[in-house]
């Protein structure tokens, strides 16, 4: 019974690492790939470039990583990140803007225990009601670092680049 390595290292990953909120930011657009990569982009509510989802580093969510990763950067995000992208880009259903009202409104006392909630994974962001599971960011200020053909080991800009997910989403908002 031989598992493929890719099912071993994400085992590992499962026992060894807590569970961590990611940031996924589509990075490509699709020209002629497999229905395969297309449906689990839209899975990842990753419809556009530019758009950015917060997920956990479920085994599930890994794969889904690992299959689009020529199309996405992912990594952990930082709390203060967190709250920036909640209050900037955050939208309810309607186009309204993501304020405290909201956050009272669902049990928290302001929008950065929200985000707390979230980055801790106390609350899923995708589960939360009346808000889009989205974030609609601009192309990052003065441009990707790098190609955006190659992975971020290879100098370029897809696949996991841990905490420097950062950087690039406060470029984007």
């Amino acid at each position: 019974n031989i598992q493929p390595c890719y099912a071993r290292r994400l085992d590992e990953v499962k026992m060894t690492e807590e569970r961590k909120c990611l940031a996924v930011v589509r990075i490509r657009g699709m020209g002629e790939s497999s229905p395969e990569i297309e449906k689990t982009l839209e899975i990842l509510h990753l419809n556009r470039n530019c758009h950015i989802t917060l997920v956990d580093n479920r085994p599930s969510f890994l794969g889904m990583l690992n299959k689009v990763r020529n199309f996405v950067t992912w990594g952990e995000i930082t709390k203060e990140t967190t709250i920036l992208l909640l209050e900037k880009r955050g939208k309810l259903v309607g186009n309204k803007k993501l304020n405290d009202e909201y956050a009272q409104k669902i049990g928290y006392k302001t929008l950065e225990d929200l985000a707390e909630a979230i980055s801790k994974l106390e609350t899923g962001f995708q589960r939360l009601p009346d808000i889009k599971p989205v974030f609609r960011g601009h192309p990052p200020k003065k441009g990707y670092k790098g190609k955006i053909k190659k992975s971020y080991t290879a100098h370029g800009v897809t696949g996991y680049r841990g905490e420097a997910i950062n950087k690039l989403i406060e470029k984007m908002i």
